[in-house]
């Protein structure tokens, strides 16, 4: 009887350990490509940014599913009348993955770490405006700035949040990551994958759901899409539209969907001829058939788009603002005489290697030479195409840019005369001067005002002609549950997802 009892106590503990197993999921994900490091201060690349972006790390800030900026590690914030200090006040009882607390110091330590030459960071631009940081207490810190500095909420949300001990150190947080969100690195087995693991010391109380997050590096496309029909994998995220139509429809499979901020364009140099003439960029504009491309190249899957993405619904103009934008040959042919250049117009354009882009390139190609226009298109494998951009060797390229929340990090680096990636060679007093004051108002009506006019003009006569929008999906199994797709391709939602 007692043997019998011991089975029956056994069984029934086993079933228990069995049903903790079953609800304690460690989400299965399908990666294209191994991230090159996980220090956030360093990374560029996707790969890294998705694994370590609101899941690892956070900044002060962050950016929601509709890109409004909201409360992170600072649970509240005041900003100062004139627009130069910003007094942020931080949640308390947060800890780094390695169980020490986060406190203001940590924060003036981060900040002076972005800023550092000797640390290099890509992100120390967004950072520029602040003068000096300083801790009130532990659990506030003022930033005082060289002068007001609109996009500063929206940057900070890109700013992670490190142990003041790594201030100095350029490799430590590339292998081993510190931070304070929702899981903790575990292992990174090189082309294998990452793996993460439960935060059981989250700040954000019963969160996360899962017990961890494996990032499998799965290079190819077809290994990936069966893994997700057969169960090995419960998410594929930020998928092309070609993938999600091979998996539309598969049993178990569900897609989500959202329109990107990262946009595909025409660029065209501006410092000789043709493209130093405007009505001959007005004409490009008028030929090209910008609803033929989303059709050809993107399967359907996006929108003619201008120089915002339609997702920055508080930002974006409706293209039927912009006149060039009504798709018209004959139009662009009269507009090609006016200017005086010689027909046909024979120019080259470098392609950036990717699929969709290439796509892109020969519709464009063809718009354009129906017009006036004899146009080569010159396949550049990624390196020679991305020092030919920088050096500004080109007539024309075409490409896909990341997009940023706020205006002012897209538009002020690339059409302000002398921006950093100002490669056009674009030069326009009235736009300097639209930039020059919109960065610096505090007040969202007039700064959308003035980005309104920036967009007007840039349209039809600036250094790039933009052309698409696409859709972004995430694939996944139907018993995820609580996770969506965000237009900045962020997995910070699994942060509430459950398996």
């Amino acid at each position: 009887m007692f043997r019998s009892a011991l089975r029956s106590a056994m069984g029934a503990g086993f079933m228990v350990a069995a049903m903790a197993s079953a609800s304690a999921q460690v989400l299965e994900i399908g990666a294209d490509n191994s991230p090159t490091g996980l220090d956030p201060h360093l990374i560029t690349a996707f790969p890294s940014f998705m694994v370590v972006n609101g899941n690892i790390y956070e900044g002060l800030t962050a950016v929601d599913k509709d890109l409004k900026v909201v409360p992170s590690l600072a649970e509240s914030w005041a900003v100062s009348p004139d627009g130069k200090t910003y007094t942020f006040k931080l949640r308390s009882g947060v800890k780094f993955h390695d169980g020490s607390a986060m406190e203001a110091e940590d924060v003036i330590s981060t900040i002076k770490r972005v800023q550092s030459k000797e640390i290099a960071s890509p992100l120390a631009s967004r950072l520029a405006a602040i003068e000096s940081a300083n801790a009130v207490d532990p659990q506030t810190v003022e930033l005082k700035l060289k002068e007001p500095s609109a996009p500063l909420l929206s940057s900070l949300a890109t700013i992670a949040i490190v142990p003041s001990s790594v201030e100095t150190n350029k490799d430590v947080l590339q292998k081993q990551p510190v931070g304070t969100g929702p899981f903790k690195f575990q292992e990174w087995q090189s082309n294998g994958f990452i793996l993460l693991s439960k935060n059981d010391s989250y700040w954000q109380q019963g969160l996360p759901k899962l017990t961890g997050l494996k990032f499998n590096i799965v290079p190819e496309s077809a290994t990936r899409q069966v893994g997700l029909t057969n169960g090995q994998y419960a998410l594929l995220p930020n998928i092309d539209a070609a993938t999600a139509l091979q998996l539309k429809g598969k049993p178990g499979v569900k897609l989500s969907e959202t329109l990107e901020l990262a946009y595909t364009l025409v660029g065209m140099n501006v410092s000789k001829p043709p493209f130093d003439n405007a009505k001959v960029r007005e004409a490009v504009n008028y030929a090209i058939n910008r609803q033929e491309i989303v059709d050809a190249a993107l399967f359907g899957a996006g929108v003619p788009g201008g120089p915002l993405s339609p997702a920055l619904k508080s930002w974006a103009l409706d293209v039927k603002q912009f006149p060039c934008y009504a798709h018209d040959p004959a139009k662009a042919q009269a507009l090609l005489k006016e200017s005086g250049v010689s027909l046909p117009i024979t120019v080259s354009m470098n392609v950036l290697p990717r699929q969709d882009v290439k796509d892109i390139a020969q519709v464009v190609q063809e718009q354009l030479n129906r017009v006036g226009f004899k146009v080569e298109l010159k396949n550049q494998e990624q390196g020679q195409f991305i020092q030919d951009w920088r050096n500004s060797n080109f007539d024309m390229f075409a490409s896909i840019n990341a997009g940023s929340p706020d205006p002012d990090e897209y538009f002020y680096r690339t059409f302000r005369t002398g921006g950093s990636t100002n490669v056009f060679k674009y030069s326009d007093t009235e736009i300097d001067q639209l930039l020059d004051s919109a960065r610096t108002m505090q007040d969202q009506a007039a700064r959308k005002t003035a980005y309104d006019q920036v967009q007007k003009k840039l349209a039809c006569s600036g250094p790039v002609a933009h052309l698409t929008y696409g859709t972004l999906f995430s694939a996944m199994r139907d018993k995820l549950q609580g996770y969506d797709v965000m237009p900045n391709r962020s997995l910070m939602l699994l942060r509430s997802a459950t398996y």
